[in-house]
């Protein structure tokens, strides 16, 4: 950098031997900002290379030169620009305005316009008198952008609706706004500093994948859906176990996310700062999506099964259909089982009766879970304790005081403990399973004779039936020891109903690595039980 000035100070040495103006030349000719002086006068004293770098003008052309208009300025806005300049330079001792933030019109020396944002303050001599003022200024679009990028992420970080959180290049945790403090249920304190892994199960390698591609500067090019577990969702547990409160939908989550680089804009080269993940919690819209897409193909499915059963000749084979049409992604298998009066041809030539005469009088009509004794379909009735009729709509004790019919003394419970397996699909029957044809010998409490008995169905998992209490066999499986297939791990249980009567149960049954059955999944097993028991009740008839 060239300077001028009238009298040049007595030069200092400092640390090896530099002279202080020579190091002052040094750090004015490396800044960032561009910088320019003016003695009292208005004469330009000093004029760094930025300055150069903005306006076009050496300093060679600038130093020396009388007041800014004509050449660095238009001469119609010289004497504003000279004013406002020079209006630091007042008595330091009288006080005055040491330092102002304002805005000029300059001229390139290639005749076009450059609005700059300045700083303009007094420059004293060795005696502390003003001796004139320097101005820095940058381009004040660049100022404007510069303010708008650090607006633009205080409001991520401050109010955004978008969850937003700031990573270092070593993927630990630096910043983060309210909106992602609420998704992932923790505090700014506690995540600051800390890894991810701290706060997320599975779907974390998914995560850290996009955040290192994003460090190596290779980031997503579209939005991208991360269903992740959180470690905690913010619930606590009652006095009874139960959790209450926390996310809702509970800790698996889906963000739709996005990854943005951070890089410092004073690099020479790329410097990673971290990476600014943006996210947005659509758990519940993807969710609802999600089962639309699931009852759309459900539907489907009946669809195709009622046309596919409608061609079959024999009336159990459309019920076979129906089953096979029924576990694609709803189930692994699928065991139709009927109680004795309900098997095909039971009721054939001409011995069709109506609820009452199938029962006798008594029972609740259209039972044929009821005792069938020797006497005929009708000699036995279905009674509480006491003569009064049975209430197929209440739950009925198994014990010792259970229900008996009429004649032959049978009890209901051991007339449904003798269920008849029918068949299987997939088939053929699997290790652990029944064969078909031949009686099941259910035990007390089993899910399927619960929904037998109560006409609703029933879910079991894993060895814990919702309101089942059959005991298992010490040393067995828990699906070989309710009569199923050894892989099955959930259990929904569905009674056949037809004409106001229970012909016998269906059971879909999961493998341990799928989710148990829900409320969604037992309104879809109704649907196909009914499809089941209309045809089971054709082939009855014979």
């Amino acid at each position: 950098m060239t300077t001028h000035s009238q009298s040049q100070p007595e030069a200092h040495f400092t640390g090896d031997g530099i002279p202080d103006p020579l190091l002052l030349a040094s750090l004015l000719g490396g800044m960032d900002a561009a910088l320019f002086a003016v003695d009292r006068d208005g004469r330009v004293t000093h004029w760094n290379q930025e300055s150069e770098r903005l306006l076009g003008w050496s300093a060679a052309e600038a130093l020396g030169r009388r007041g800014l208009g004509g050449w660095a300025v238009r001469e119609t806005d010289a004497a504003d620009v000279h004013d406002r300049l020079l209006a630091v330079t007042g008595d330091s001792r009288t006080g005055g305005s040491p330092r102002q933030v304002q805005e000029f019109p300059f001229v390139t020396k290639d005749g076009s316009r450059l609005l700059v944002r300045a700083q303009t303050a007094a420059v004293r001599d060795a005696d502390g008198r003003v001796a004139g003022a320097y101005c820095a200024f940058s381009d004040v679009h660049a100022q404007l952008d510069l303010e708008r990028r650090i607006a633009l992420s205080e409001a991520l970080l401050a109010g955004s609706a978008w969850a937003v959180l700031l990573v270092d290049a070593d993927l630990r945790t630096v910043a983060l706004n309210e909106a992602a403090t609420r998704a992932l249920a923790v505090s700014p304190v506690e995540m600051l500093g800390e890894p991810l892994a701290e706060f997320l199960g599975s779907g974390l390698q998914e995560l850290e994948g996009a955040l290192e591609h994003t460090l190596s500067g290779e980031p997503p090019s579209e939005p991208v859906e991360l269903w992740v577990t959180l470690h905690e969702d913010g619930s606590l547990e009652d006095e009874h176990g139960e959790a209450r409160g926390g996310l809702p939908g509970g800790r698996r989550r889906c963000w739709l996310s996005g990854f943005l680089p951070l890089g410092s804009p004073l690099a020479t080269e790329p410097s990673p700062l971290g990476v600014a993940w943006v996210f947005r919690d659509v758990t519940l819209e993807r969710r609802q999506s999600r089962e639309a897409t699931r009852r759309r193909f459900r539907d489907g499915q009946l669809n195709r099964a009622s046309r596919a059963a409608a061609d079959c000749a024999d009336p159990m084979d459309a019920a076979v259909v129906h089953l096979e049409f029924a576990l694609a992604g709803f189930a692994d298998h699928a065991l139709l089982d009927l109680v004795p009066a309900a098997r095909p041809g039971s009721r054939a030539g001409g011995a069709t009766t109506t609820a009452a005469t199938a029962q006798g009088p008594g029972c609740p009509p259209g039972r044929l879970d009821a005792p069938a004794p020797a006497g005929g379909p009708g000699a036995g009735a279905a009674t509480e304790p006491g003569g009064r009729p049975a209430d197929p709509d209440r739950p009925r004790a198994s014990g010792p005081r259970a229900r008996t019919g009429a004649a032959g003394g049978a009890t209901g419970e051991q007339e449904r403990g003798r269920l008849v397996r029918i068949t299987e699909a997939p088939g053929p029957p699997g290790p652990g399973s029944a064969a078909a044809g031949v009686p099941v010998a259910y035990r007390r409490g089993h899910p399927a004779l619960e929904a037998l008995d109560r006409g609703v169905p029933v879910r079991a998992t894993g060895g814990g039936a919702r309101g089942g209490t059959a005991r298992v066999a010490a040393g067995a499986p828990w699906a070989v020891a309710h009569r199923w297939p050894g892989e099955a791990m959930h259990a929904l249980c569905v009674p056949l109903r037809s004409r106001g009567r229970v012909l016998g149960v269906v059971t879909f049954l999961r493998g341990s690595g799928r989710s148990g059955f829900d409320r969604a999944d037992a309104a879809f097993a109704e649907d196909v039980a009914l499809r089941v028991a209309a045809a089971v009740d054709l082939a009855a008839c014979g």
